[in-house]
């Protein structure tokens, strides 16, 4: 059975999508047979991973939600052999009038559609949207473990509370089974005092939940999107697709 991971956080910014892209690239390179949901409306990951939201023929993540189409009918291939990706796309801003209708169960929709799919892969990868909203519930709600992309500055860990407390939330009513899989610093760069000082107040305040992998600030990762290619493809040289390489080892060790 697949390990489900969503990618969380409801501030901006922070490296969510770049992580989602480049973490299911390294598994898939470390041939982890991967699947990336992309459930953010903006699909950053849909054409960072070389897609047009827009050419997909109604192959989206929205429609599965609706319930328009199976989610095998929206899995689409990739250029790593190991990789496929639901894509995303803006009409998912509507998914959520549209899931509030509901009397009963729709925190539950992502967690029922990919219950089906789930054997067939090693990891499956969700990038969330930065907001808690009822899409970003869902993905918690489907999900094995959640990982929290933190930025090292203190704007970034104002809204870890809140983001900590819908966590409790779901764990609570919807997904007893939900953890931490850990926080991700990202965008790091150990030669400011600000970064350093932040990373050691986090694993202060949260010991041994954040991961010794740490993501350096890395042009290549900027870069990469652009082409359509996770960093891995666009130079396997970086030190951003390197950091990435050993947060995908460091995961499987730890799984």
């Amino acid at each position: 059975m697949g390990k489900i991971i969503a990618i969380a956080n409801q501030k901006g910014g922070v490296g969510k999508t770049t992580t989602a892209i480049n973490l299911a690239s390294s598994l898939a390179v470390l041939e982890k047979r991967t699947l990336v949901i992309d459930a953010d409306p903006q699909a950053n990951t849909t054409s960072g991973l070389n897609f047009n939201p827009d050419s997909q023929d109604k192959r989206t993540l929205y429609q599965v939600l609706i319930g328009e189409r199976k989610i095998e009918e929206t899995i689409l291939e990739t250029d790593l052999a190991c990789l496929h990706i639901i894509p995303s796309h803006i009409d998912l801003v509507g998914a959520e009038v549209e899931m509030l209708a509901l009397e009963s169960g729709r925190e539950t929709l992502l967690k029922q559609a990919v219950a089906g799919i789930r054997d067939n892969y090693d990891y499956i990868i969700i990038d969330c949207a930065p907001s808690l909203g009822l899409i970003t519930v869902n993905a918690l709600t489907a999900a094995d473990s959640v990982i929290i992309p933190v930025q090292p500055e203190y704007f970034s860990l104002e809204g870890l509370g809140k983001l900590l407390k819908t966590i409790k939330i779901v764990q609570t009513r919807l997904n007893t089974a939900l953890n931490i899989e850990g926080f991700l610093f990202t965008m790091y760069d150990g030669r400011l005092r600000l970064h350093n000082q932040v990373v050691d107040d986090v694993k202060k305040h949260f010991p041994g939940m954040a991961f010794e992998t740490v993501i350096t600030r890395n042009v290549r990762l900027s870069e990469a999107p652009s082409y359509g290619k996770p960093a891995i493809l666009y130079d396997a040289s970086s030190s951003g697709a390197g950091n990435y390489l050993a947060l995908a080892q460091e995961i499987i060790k730890k799984n």
